[in-house]
């Protein structure tokens, strides 16, 4: 009687692919922004890329930038994220879009907001349809604790850009492109910060802060960038990232950048909070923790993405407040942030 052959060794366990930057076409829109140009040099520094395009309206900055970085791979597009013709142009065989582009001044936006929208908000939803339309495969949007509860206009339109990432990939489908978001805080020393001011107002002998108890979520720019590049690897297609960072009272970031000067408090601004939350207690109920973020999960995942089963869910009214956090940033990491 033949004996049955005995059993094929099942095959091992194969690690999941790594997504990489290698040999990608990248563009970056708001590339010549304090954020796209630290991108720009971070990619070029750690990632062989096949080309990375430069995307942005400011031509001076471009040119400035130009004289900065040179290498070979590097395209540069003057281009407005309200214009979707030259949007579809300029994605043309795009891998990867990292969607910086955006209206940044709390008072500008509560002032100019038709234009908040169209830029924030509508471009916003332009860039989701030229990535669909050229098959690019991940899209990454920066977005702000200032859409947390939003007040003001600026938070709003980018809540609103949040829900249309998020949501872009119902239209995209489940094979098509893949849209995520990474929100962080305040990026120190970025332009248009309060560093800078507090900086120039110490020449004068006075730095002025609206309340003493406000606190601001910290981050340097290096970080931020480290964790969007991380994000892109990681992302499955829906989630809303948010580092673990530190928290400091504005009362003594003025005190360590302007320790001799007299400080005077001049009154909160419409559209300003106290203090600035990065994850709420309604977006944790989706949410899971891992060693370094929290990934909030989209509600409505009609594109059936897959759960991150690797986090930890996290507690009844979980709250990452700037005035809860359990990491505070010392003067003297506050000083190293700035060297």
């Amino acid at each position: 009687m033949t004996r049955p052959a005995p059993p094929a060794p099942s095959p091992e366990p194969r690690a999941p692919e790594v997504f990489t930057l290698d040999d990608r076409v990248i563009l970056v829109t708001g590339g010549t922004g304090s954020f796209g140009q630290k991108f720009t040099e971070a990619v070029l520094a750690c990632f062989h890329p096949r080309k990375l395009i430069v995307f942005s309206r400011d031509e001076l900055k471009q040119s400035q930038m130009q004289q900065q970085l040179h290498h070979p791979c590097l395209r540069y597009f003057v281009g407005d994220v309200r214009d979707l013709d030259r949007l579809h142009r300029a994605m043309k065989g795009v891998d990867v879009v990292v969607h910086a582009a955006a209206l940044k001044q709390v008072p500008s936006c509560e002032y100019n907001p038709f234009e908040a929208v169209k830029t924030n908000v509508l471009g916003a939803q332009n860039v989701i349809e030229a990535a669909i339309d050229c098959g690019v495969q991940r899209v990454m949007a920066i977005s702000t604790d200032k859409a947390v509860n939003p007040i003001n206009l600026y938070g709003a339109t980018k809540l609103c850009a949040e829900k249309l990432f998020v949501q872009g990939n119902t239209y995209s489908g489940r094979d098509g492109t893949r849209f995520s978001c990474a929100r962080y805080g305040n990026v120190v020393g970025s332009r248009g910060s309060v560093i800078p001011m507090f900086l120039e107002q110490r020449k004068n002998g006075t730095v002025t802060i609206t309340d003493p108890r406000m606190t601001r979520f910290w981050i340097t720019l290096q970080q931020g960038v480290e964790f969007v590049l991380r994000c892109i690897q990681v992302m499955h297609g829906g989630e809303i990232f948010v580092p673990k960072i530190p928290s400091m009272k504005m009362v003594d970031l003025a005190k360590a950048l302007a320790p001799q000067c007299e400080i005077k408090v001049i009154g909160i601004r419409p559209g300003e909070k106290l203090h600035e939350a990065l994850l709420s207690e309604d977006e944790a109920r989706q949410a899971v923790e891992l060693d370094e973020m929290y990934v909030i999960q989209p509600t409505h995942n009609w594109w059936n993405m897959e759960n991150w089963s690797e986090g930890t869910p996290l507690p009844p009214s979980f709250r990452f407040a700037s005035d809860t956090n359990s990491s505070w940033l010392s003067v003297e990491d506050l000083h190293r942030c700035l060297q």
